[in-house]
């Protein structure tokens, strides 16, 4: 099967003035997305995780034109996404459709819900009638479980839960191969969550659609997705499928990451080893030499100051010059820098 997204060395380097730098002083950068590589088949689901600041969200703008970005996102069809003009790009626009992290703000409040599902449709399907854009409309809010009688309320008049259905509907409407989720759920109650991915899980099967879906929430992920990619300071640290990654995590941050995933179960949650994240972030202004991740290793030496690790492997690759489950010892040192 054809890759529908091919993404190689895809970078996002913003430049970033201080208060009070002279005209001529040369500005600083910022590597919010560093050298991401990955691909994407058609009805696959991706998922993105890592902390916040370490750019997911980055990249999905990147990936529909909203972010500056250097190297190569090569369609289905051969031409590179990146490479294209804002005109150029405009034939893409309906295979390639997004859903946003917070549903009231991406809505908006003086359109009703009918008039915001149908801009799509008005931008890149102008030849139909007003009578079939309406009959389209509301099949598409049954399909995401909303009544067709809301048709001309606003967005105010609904749930977090229902505001992000129609942000949903509104992708979906000029049937994308394609729908970038930003970390969709984020913003709603649990219970709405559940709701929200059995409907993009439901009609992932009915259309055939890819998603890329950007998340904090380890559980959500695995729950939705097929491979999940690792992002730490802008770089992959580790890719695999889902499987395979949440059960054998090689990359030191990964292992940190799931055993901060809480467990409803007392007696198994106590019975965990935790592998503590000492340390903040980095600042992308000036990230560390080497391995980005070296600063909160416990497993760090020099040669991770040193030498950038390569993302080795085929189904399952880590960024990592010293792979595997981290020993007691290891954990016990990072407990004690903890202290």
């Amino acid at each position: 099967m054809s890759d529908l997204l091919n993404v190689r060395d895809l970078r996002v380097t913003f430049q970033i003035r201080r208060e009070g730098d002279m005209p001529w002083a040369k500005p600083r950068e910022l590597h919010a997305v560093s050298g991401v590589d990955f691909t994407l088949k058609p009805g696959e689901t991706l998922g993105v995780v890592g902390e916040s600041g370490c750019g997911k969200s980055t990249l999905a703008r990147a990936l529909i034109g909203l972010a500056p970005a250097t190297g190569r996102a090569e369609w289905i069809d051969g031409k590179d996404l990146l490479a294209m003009t804002p005109r150029q790009m405009m034939r893409y626009r309906s295979d390639i459709q997004m859903v946003f992290q917070d549903p009231l703000a991406s809505l908006n409040p003086r359109m009703t819900v009918g008039q915001i599902i149908a801009e799509p449709l008005r931008t890149h399907r102008p030849g139909l009638r007003g009578s079939e854009v309406k009959e389209r409309v509301k099949a598409m809010m049954e399909k995401v479980g909303l009544l067709p009688n809301q048709i001309n309320r606003y967005p105010h008049e609904f749930s977090g839960g229902q505001c992000q259905r129609i942000g949903i509907a509104r992708a979906l409407i000029v049937e994308p191969k394609l729908i970038i989720c930003d970390e969709p759920v984020s913003a709603l109650d649990v219970s709405i969550q559940a709701q929200v991915i059995n409907l993009l899980i439901r009609l992932q099967k009915e259309l055939g659609l890819a998603l890329v879906f950007i998340a904090h929430d380890l559980s959500v992920v695995k729950h939705i997705s097929d491979r999940v990619m690792v992002l730490y300071l802008g770089k992959v640290m580790e890719t695999g499928p889902v499987a395979a990654l949440y059960d054998d995590p090689q990359h030191p941050y990964t292992q940190a990451l799931l055993s901060a995933v809480p467990v409803p179960d007392p007696e198994v949650q106590t019975a965990r080893t935790i592998v503590p994240l000492t340390g903040d972030l980095p600042s992308p202004m000036a990230p560390p030499s080497g391995c980005v991740f070296r600063t909160r290793c416990p497993r760090a030496t020099d040669r991770c100051a040193a030498e950038v690790p390569a993302l080795m492997g085929n189904d399952h690759a880590t960024a990592c010059h010293f792979p595997g489950p981290l020993t007691e010892a290891e954990i016990a040192r990072a407990r004690g820098e903890a202290a």
